[in-house]
């Protein structure tokens, strides 16, 4: 070999030298930078609900709820790799508070809302998430005010009409001799205890019961619950139904237990938390309710839930945190399943039905639900569903 050959050995020598040592530090450059690569950004979705107040045991367990369902999901890989971020805000049960929330939600990048647990708060700001095209789905919301109607709220429980509608037709068949009743019902929400009502009305009224005399008032106003015992007693009825929450339907029992009534006494769903156990203690006794809620389910999902929820919270999730939670699955099932473009709305209405805790969520057009009444009674201070 001539010098021109072995001097073009040397410096191919070389060449794949720096080549190699290139490759290397490529390599550990690449792995540097995939060290120090930064994690999708999450996915945010909100929470609103009355987490203060007269209402908070509703919103409180609607937010642990959907809190562990984020958490858990997170726990399995999250959405499509993305980590999910949970934004809670307290409505206070306040139209104005609720609409300036949602639309802080809304600033914040939110993909969907889960809530508000009551109807009024519904009707203060769906016509906001509507504007802005978020989809809100709340567990608890029964107004048939938002039935029907082709907007940007969904539910995972019956319309009004369909639960009173129940709890009539089962109070006449059960109670043949108690048909003339007197009615208290919470102007508040009354987004919700006036569709209640009305439901109710149809059902008992075409049934040949009578209400005798139906009186509104205001959730923690100037009327006292005393004085509303008296005018519900002094109508001379044969029961009483109560359309409020959990606190003024255990404080009104209390009252009207204390006046020396006996009379056997309903209530909404919306009463029924255990709150309403701790605070009407034996003035409850007797109680009855209808809810989409089985407490006696045996489901294993449901069992699963339960226990994980009491293991973290320590209490009873009830129907509102179970509702919550599967609100709040059926959201991250159709945000994990959405394909190409799809909008939140669209992913759930091409999906439709959905693996509830107790019983599956099939959604209408709409976005509305039918799900089972189950009768639940007040006994021996728990709250035990009627087979």
């Amino acid at each position: 070999m001539g010098a021109m050959g072995r001097a073009m050995e040397k410096n191919a020598l070389v060449h794949r030298g720096q080549g190699r040592r290139w490759a290397t530090v490529l390599a550990a450059l690449a792995l540097l930078l995939a060290g120090c690569a930064q994690p999708p950004e999450p996915i945010s979705i909100g929470f609103i609900g009355g987490s203060s107040g007269r209402v908070a045991d509703l919103g409180i367990a609607g937010r642990d709820a959907v809190q562990l369902a984020v958490d858990l999901r997170n726990q399995a890989g999250g959405v499509g790799g993305r980590s999910v971020r949970l934004l809670s805000r307290d409505d206070e049960q306040n139209p104005e508070t609720a609409a300036r929330a949602v639309q802080e939600l809304i600033d914040q990048g939110v993909v969907a809302i889960v809530g508000p647990m009551t109807s009024a708060m519904a009707m203060a700001t769906v016509p906001i998430a509507s504007e802005a095209k978020l989809l809100m789905i709340s567990p608890t919301v029964s107004t048939e005010e938002l039935s029907g109607r082709d907007d940007y709220f969904f539910r995972v429980g019956s319309s009004n009409h369909a639960n009173a509608t129940q709890v009539a037709r089962h109070h006449l068949q059960r109670h043949p001799g108690q048909r003339r009743l007197a009615v208290a019902y919470d102007l508040s929400n009354r987004a919700y205890s006036e569709t209640w009502l009305n439901g109710f009305r149809t059902a008992f009224e075409g049934g040949g019961g009578e209400l005798l005399k139906t009186i509104g008032f205001e959730s923690g106003g100037e009327k006292s619950l005393r004085q509303l015992a008296d005018e519900l007693l002094g109508s001379h009825p044969e029961g009483i139904l109560i359309v409020a929450n959990s606190v003024d339907t255990a404080l009104l029992c209390q009252q009207i237990r204390k006046l020396g009534s006996p009379l056997p006494i309903l209530a909404a769903e919306w009463a029924a938390t255990e709150r309403l156990l701790e605070l009407g203690g034996k003035a409850v006794e007797g109680l009855m309710v209808g809810q989409n809620f089985d407490r006696s389910s045996q489901e294993p999902r449901y069992l699963d839930f339960r226990e994980a929820y009491m293991e973290r919270f320590h209490r009873e999730p009830g129907f509102g945190g179970t509702l919550a939670f599967d609100a709040a699955n059926v959201l991250l099932e159709a945000l994990a399943r959405r394909q190409g473009e799809q909008s939140v709305k669209e992913a759930l209405l091409s999906i439709r039905r959905f693996e509830g805790l107790q019983a599956p969520i099939v959604f209408d057009d709409f976005g509305d639900v039918q799900l089972g009444v189950f009768m639940t009674v007040v006994r021996d201070g728990r709250l035990l569903v009627l087979k």
